[in-house]
């Protein structure tokens, strides 16, 4: 997504990430002045606390920031690939499909509009 620099201070793991590439959009592209800086603090042995800072002068007119816990849970932490329970790709096929058959009769749509089925 772009190119990230992480450092520990203490026991906070800080991630810059800048350079995104323009074709990750989420809401419009990310501009070439984008830049985020990520936190992971751990609290306790059951405890991280995310944070994140986003600084993009071209899109916004002053930095932004947020976190929140990040709990440990008993239960099992599957991988994001492909397994029997990931059912994304289908949603994502559908929507993909929806496209070309709006794209088929003619509909015009902007770049990031949503598409309701």
């Amino acid at each position: 997504m772009g190119d990230s620099i992480g450092r520990w201070e203490g026991n906070t793991l800080i991630v810059k990430t800048k350079n995104y590439n323009p074709w990750m959009s989420y809401r419009g592209a990310p501009t070439e002045n984008l830049t985020v800086i990520e936190t992971f603090r751990r609290e306790s042995s059951n405890k991280i606390v995310y944070g994140f800072t986003v600084d993009d002068p071209t899109v916004y007119s002053a930095q932004w920031s947020d976190e929140y816990p990040l709990s440990r849970m008993d239960e099992p932490i599957y991988e994001y690939a492909c397994h029997e329970g990931n059912y994304a790709i289908i949603g994502i096929l559908a929507g993909a499909r929806r496209l070309e058959s709006m794209e088929a009769a003619g509909v015009e749509l902007e770049v990031n509009q949503p598409v309701f089925c």
